[in-house]
């Protein structure tokens, strides 16, 4: 999920686009999962959820006996409404602190299925190669929204640069370090504002896409990269709460996690995104 929404509760992964808002189909049965027969209408944001869903449609539905229809959506509120009221069958664009928030805002029913990938966010410099070259005083630029900046104090924590109080969840801010050897200053920022501030500050935490945005190879120029094992803000395929079973459903998560979605993530996003399977 690209976490570049500007409303409060669509803040992502990676997580990500600015979206705004785009049309859904209002077929309601074509896309429920109470009719196996039809095919199965997943909501996707463009990139790269609808890529990796149009790569499986492409090469990989048929054989499995899958019809798959991909309805691309360019905000983060239609995909979850429309799955939660049957205009379509599943969607995937977005990621688990994202989708508890809009579950207990909206009311609404989705479960995850099965995790694909993760848009990683990373630690960048144009002043320092190594994250031990950071000196004391330094300044890193974090994003300034509730899930992205926990984001990048969990990556700047996990990797000994600064130490979190105990229990500091997905709503972490910097008053929430309780240890900073280096006294490193941070300036929060929103985050398309990030790569921008490259110049200024020492270090910048960035999200994958503005990372790519900025003509940055995470897996390349990153100091530092999430994981993708184990990490909540992996984006999965969601469907409403009781279609987990749809036989349509349960294929194309397959396909999802198959080696052959594996080796197309690598090649096409050359570490962008990272399988999470």
């Amino acid at each position: 999920m690209r976490n570049t929404v500007k409303i409060t509760t669509a803040v992502l992964a990676a997580g990500a686009l600015t979206f705004g808002l785009t049309a859904c189909g209002s077929d309601k049965d074509s896309g429920s999962a109470a009719d196996t027969s039809k095919p199965l209408i997943v909501a996707a944001s463009p990139t790269p959820h609808a890529e990796i869903l149009n790569f499986v449609k492409e090469n990989l539905a048929k054989k499995a006996g899958l019809d798959l229809e991909v309805k691309e959506f360019t905000d983060y509120v239609l995909p979850n409404t429309a799955t939660e009221d049957g205009s379509v069958g599943a969607n995937y664009f977005q990621n688990q602190p994202y989708l508890d928030d809009f579950n207990k805002k909206n009311g609404t029913h989705i479960v995850p299925v099965v995790t694909v990938h993760l848009e990683p966010l990373g630690l960048y410099s144009s002043k320092i190669k190594k994250v031990d070259e950071l000196k004391s005083g330094a300044t890193i630029a974090v994003p300034n929204d509730t899930v992205n900046e926990a984001r990048a104090l969990k990556l700047l924590a996990a990797n000994g640069i600064i130490t979190l109080k105990d229990g500091a969840g997905n709503d972490a801010t910097i008053k929430d370090i309780a240890k900073n050897d280096k006294n490193l200053k941070f300036k929060e920022l929103e985050a398309a504002q990030t790569p921008r501030s490259l110049d200024d500050v020492d270090a910048a935490v960035i999200n994958g896409n503005y990372a790519i945005s900025a003509d940055l190879k995470p897996a390349k120029d990153a100091l530092v990269l999430e994981s993708p094992k184990d990490n909540p803000y992996g984006n999965f395929l969601a469907v409403k709460e009781g279609n987990e079973k749809d036989p349509r459903v349960e294929k194309l998560a397959k396909l999802l996690t198959s080696p052959e979605v594996k080796k197309f993530i690598e090649d096409k996003y050359a570490g962008s995104v990272l399988p999470s399977f």
